[in-house]
């Protein structure tokens, strides 16, 4: 069976046409038509476009002539204008409320007239007021349901950390992956480019019972409510407030869908105009040849990539930022990869706000492979984070000399994440920084001072000769807070004169350098550090989110300096020093 993308645009479009026009009370003969004709399209075994080419678009159940001439027209311009009218016509709010699990286009038309809702949170407003279970065919039951489902839906409408998904994904596949039948599972979108965040969650498959899968899907423990189920696709609910979308296709063009549904839409784009220039017309489920309309099918998506004359394009540089122009001329960068890092040069202890030994972090970061760690405590300023004050320092220098005395196969270096205060300086004095194997400077506190008083904060750091690491350096967390206000270019220009690396820290709420940031410092010049901030001995693996970010960035090992060997990482510091 087709599942095309264009096909279930056409059919949502025409859905929501016919929810619309029982919104305004229209004809009902014409209701059923538009629902007829969306669900025909729905099921169509065969994708629109070429129906369209073929001059069959009539000969679809419940499509007549008007029907059909508005399918070219999205075809055509990718918008249908009669839907758009209908839109304008709508209260915004009252379409949103048709996204509302429970509220069909009559009840959402009964709550209008009945109570005069326009809008989302009119309708929580009235369903606490209890005034929603007083109307005809509601009651306490069905308004309790309406207050759920709406937070639901304002969970849904946030972006998720990619660490949250991570774990969902990771269960889905374990789950999918016992069943008998299975041949391949793959989460796509965003997820799959390694985005920072996440929105729905989709999931490719291909499988010799695809009913079977789908059934096992919708009954997973983690399920709580399902969208939408049919033979070989399904949509549900999971941790209350994500959407996970099920897809299994067919194994011949499981490579093409793979590619089409990883995205981004802007990379798509991009692809499908390289198409065209050499003869071809690239959908979700084939290649096709224009000169003779043969289908091309590939199984594997690095066989979609080598038949438009191009470098395999690894998921995370599919952003439409060059990688294609660049896989033209065999020019893409050999990503970085968890193999080529060699330490972690920013890890807090007990001594400062960890809950592990320094003992315990070095064993954790041997069985990872490390070569080195580096225990970046907290200087006295931050002192809720247990930051160390002078004579403490003392004690834990001669600590990290005894644990390198009794210690095999790693090195622990002695480092601080020392802070940057509001007035520029530093929270140690130099010579007690100049006895530092690595010195990591952050700014913790007043990020929200001026764009000239930030920069130049972080600029002292830099030209410090002690200072080898900006930690955390825009100071955002996600969906939390937002970057400080800095002249970022003014920042890269110090760090790339002075020899200063830039973090890439990989806590999965902060990602701070963020991608985009990530390569701007790489086009600069400037050496970056994948550091994990892990305040215990687990949390040494979320480097893995921060080499995603590198990946993103078009990140090489040369660009790392926690990818240096040992020898050639004390040469990189001293040479600053």
């Amino acid at each position: 069976m087709i599942d095309s993308v264009k096909n279930r645009e056409i059919a949502g479009i025409l859905y929501q046409m016919a929810e619309l026009l029982e919104l305004h009370a229209e004809n009902r003969f014409k209701i059923i038509a538009y629902s007829r004709a969306a669900r025909a399209i729905e099921s169509l075994t065969e994708d629109i476009e070429q129906v369209c080419r073929d001059g069959r678009l009539e000969g679809i159940p419940g499509v007549g002539k008007a029907i059909a001439e508005k399918i070219k027209e999205y075809l055509r311009t990718g918008r249908i204008q009669s839907h758009q009218d209908l839109l304008a016509d709508t209260p915004q709010g009252l379409a949103e409320l048709l996204q509302i699990s429970g509220l069909g286009p009559k009840t959402v038309f009964m709550l209008h007239e009945k109570l005069d809702i326009t809008n989302l949170d009119e309708l929580e407003k009235a369903a606490r007021e209890h005034r929603i279970r007083r109307l005809p065919r509601m009651g306490v039951v069905r308004e309790k349901n309406i207050l759920k489902s709406i937070e639901r839906y304002r969970k849904r409408s946030n972006r998720i950390l990619y660490s949250t998904a991570e774990s969902i994904v990771d269960e889905i596949l374990t789950y999918l992956g016992g069943i008998e039948g299975l041949e391949h599972a793959t989460a796509a979108g965003s997820y799959r480019r390694r985005k920072e965040t996440v929105g729905d969650i989709d999931i490719l498959a291909t499988a010799a019972r695809p009913e079977e899968i789908v059934a096992a899907f919708v009954k997973m423990p983690l399920v709580e409510e399902v969208l939408a189920k049919g033979p070989t696709k399904a949509s549900v609910i999971m941790n209350d407030t994500i959407q996970v979308d099920l897809r299994i296709v067919e194994h011949r063009s499981y490579g093409t869908v793979l590619q089409y549904f990883t995205g981004s839409k802007e990379h798509n784009v991009s692809m499908r105009q390289l198409a065209l220039d050499r003869g071809y017309s690239l959908s979700e489920y084939s290649l096709t040849r224009l000169a003779n309309g043969q289908d091309l099918f590939f199984d594997q998506e690095e066989e979609v990539y080598q038949a438009l004359g191009l470098q395999y394009i690894p998921p995370e540089l599919r952003e439409d930022r060059g990688e294609i122009e660049a896989a033209l001329g065999g020019r893409l960068p050999r990503l970085v990869e968890a193999k080529d890092i060699r330490g972690d040069l920013h890890v807090h202890s007990i001594w400062s706000d960890g809950r592990a030994s320094i003992i315990e972090l070095a064993q954790a970061a041997r069985s990872l492979g490390y070569e080195y760690i580096a225990l970046s405590d907290h200087s006295p300023s931050v002192g809720i984070a247990g930051g160390i004050g002078r004579e403490k320092m003392e004690e834990k220098i001669e600590a990290v000399a005894e644990a390198n005395d009794s210690l095999e196969g790693i090195t622990v270096l002695m480092g601080a994440e020392v802070d940057i205060k509001a007035d520029g300086s530093l929270d140690y004095p130099d010579d007690l920084l100049e006895r530092m194997d690595v010195v990591v400077a952050s700014v913790h506190m007043a990020q929200q001072q001026k764009e000239r008083t930030i920069t130049g904060r972080l600029i002292s750091a830099i030209e410090n000769q002690n200072v080898d690491i900006i930690g955390h350096p825009t100071g955002r967390i996600i969906n939390q807070r937002e970057p400080s206000d800095m002249d970022f270019h003014a920042v890269l220009e110090a760090a790339a004169k002075t020899g200063t690396a830039l973090e890439i820290n990989a806590h999965p709420s902060r990602l701070d350098l963020n991608d985009v940031n990530a390569r701007a410092a790489k086009e600069m010049g400037v050496q970056m550090s994948i550091n994990s901030d892990a305040h215990d001995a687990g949390q040494l693996l979320n480097m893995k989110y921060g080499i995603n970010v590198a990946r993103r960035a078009w990140l090489e090992k040369k660009d790392l300096i926690n990818a240096m060997d040992l020898k050639d990482l004390i040469q990189f510091l001293k040479k600053k020093h």
